[in-house]
């Protein structure tokens, strides 16, 4: 796995609370040098990172996001959930993430949630999302992924600064996903391990020249078996083992 891009799925998640300053650095730490995590917007269209649209499974605080504003932050506890350790750890904003990157050498895999207040809250994600990555440091790398290709669509009608990412699981992936990568701008597929059940799966897509980043992979085994058949990235919870494990090879 040398040579494989290791990406931290939701920060180093097993160390500290997933999609947090601390699981980021966590990650740093451990050698990772690309982190995924998740961004959607609050009812004032700032950008928050968070994987789910309610609260209620990592904060102390029950609800809908679409319902919060910036100031709601200060008294949301996105850690305490987690351990003791981390009581008080905050709900970042992505301009947060943003300013933490540089200086922790970690490049960007964004996830853009499928925004569920219509057309208009989806291209404010859009915009919210591009605005705030131009405050990067250069030299960041970032990769833009998102289950839902019209938001990759619109990011790609927009700027071509980002490599993009279609994720797919087995119900949400057809005969036309070529043609769906083509029409979005999308340069890599995110399948599920389930999508990629076979080393023939894997080389078609590579064949028709997309990386293949696979998600979510927690087996340094079953990682060593997807990177030989042509994987180019590993989507993981452990990826600090799998980092270890590359710097053995």
């Amino acid at each position: 796995m040398r040579d494989t891009v290791i990406y931290a799925h939701r920060g180093l998640n097993h160390a500290a609370p997933e999609n947090t300053l601390a699981a980021f650095a966590a990650a740093s730490r451990s050698g990772v040098t690309w982190i995924e995590t998740d961004t959607d917007i609050l009812a004032d269209g700032t950008a928050v990172i968070m994987h789910d649209s309610r609260t209620d499974r990592t904060t102390n605080r029950s609800g809908s996001i679409y319902d919060l504003t910036t100031s709601d932050l200060d008294t949301i506890d996105a850690g305490s959930w987690f351990s003791g350790d981390f009581v008080g750890e905050r709900v970042p904003t992505l301009r947060e993430l943003v300013s933490f990157l540089g200086p922790h050498d970690l490049n960007l895999n964004l996830e853009l949630k499928g925004n569920t207040q219509g057309r208009d809250r989806s291209i404010r994600l859009v915009e919210t999302v591009l605005e705030e990555l131009r405050r990067l440091r250069p030299g960041t790398r970032v990769l833009i992924s998102s289950f839902s290709p019209l938001l990759l669509a619109e990011v790609h009608r927009r700027t071509d600064a980002y490599e993009l990412a279609w994720l797919v699981d087995k119900g949400t992936i057809g005969e036309d996903w070529r043609s769906v990568m083509e029409l979005c701008g999308a340069t890599a597929l995110h399948p599920s391990t389930a999508v990629v059940s076979n080393r023939c799966v894997v080389e078609e897509i590579r064949r028709a020249g997309f990386g293949v980043n696979v998600w979510t992979v927690n087996s340094v085994q079953e990682a060593n078996k997807l990177v030989n058949w042509g994987c180019t990235g590993i989507i993981t919870d452990i990826a600090d083992q799998m980092v270890e494990a590359g710097r053995r090879r």
